[in-house]
C-alpha cells in the first residue's frame, strides 16, 4: 500500500515539474514569429534588407532560431542558431550572403524580456547585439553595433513586429 502511494506521489510530482518547465518555455516574450518592420528600423550603414523574418523556438535555458532575410539586392540568406543563456559561444549556421567564415554567438539574459549576445568570426568580435521585448509582447527591438562583412562600422536598430 504504502508503496503505491509512493509511486503515485513520485508520478503527480514529475508530472507537475513536467508541466511547470513546459509553462516555462512556452511562456518565453521572444517565442514566436516576427516580421521586420522596415518604417521602424534604422540601418547604419544600408541598405536595409527588403524583408526579414525570425521565428523564435523557446527551449529549456535559452532557445532555436531561425532567419530568413531578402537583403537589399533580393538575394535571399538562412540563418540558423541555437542561443544558450551560459555565455559561451554556439555557431551560427548561414547559408546564401553575409560574412563568411566561423560565426558564433553568445547570449546572456539580462531579464525575462532582455538578452545581449556577442557576435564572432573566427573567434574575434565583431558584433555586439541586445535584443529587448516589449512590455505588451507585440514589439522586438534589435541593436547591433559593431562591423559588417565589409568591414564597415555598423550602428543597427531593428525593430520586428509579432505575427
Amino acid at each position: 500500500m504504502r508503496k503505491q502511494a509512493l509511486e503515485v506521489s513520485i508520478t503527480i510530482v514529475l508530472t507537475l515539474v513536467l508541466v511547470l518547465a513546459s509553462t516555462a518555455v512556452a511562456a518565453d516574450p521572444f517565442a514566436g514569429t516576427w516580421k521586420l518592420n522596415l518604417e521602424k528600423s534604422k540601418f547604419s550603414p544600408g541598405p536595409a534588407p527588403q524583408s526579414r523574418t525570425l521565428k523564435i523556438e523557446a527551449q529549456e535555458n535559452g532557445y532555436k532560431a531561425v532567419v530568413d532575410s531578402v537583403d537589399s539586392q533580393g538575394k535571399p540568406t538562412h540563418t540558423e542558431m541555437t542561443i544558450n543563456y551560459d555565455g559561451k559561444d554556439n555557431p551560427l549556421t548561414r547559408t546564401a550572403g553575409g560574412q563568411s567564415g566561423e560565426l558564433t554567438i553568445a547570449t546572456k539574459k539580462i531579464d525575462a524580456t532582455t538578452h545581449e549576445s556577442v557576435i564572432k568570426l573566427g573567434g574575434k568580435e565583431v558584433q555586439v547585439m541586445r535584443e529587448v521585448v516589449s512590455r505588451d509582447g507585440k514589439t522586438l527591438t534589435r541593436t547591433s553595433k559593431g562591423m559588417n562583412a565589409q568591414g564597415q562600422e555598423v550602428n543597427n536598430t531593428v525593430v520586428f513586429d509579432r505575427q
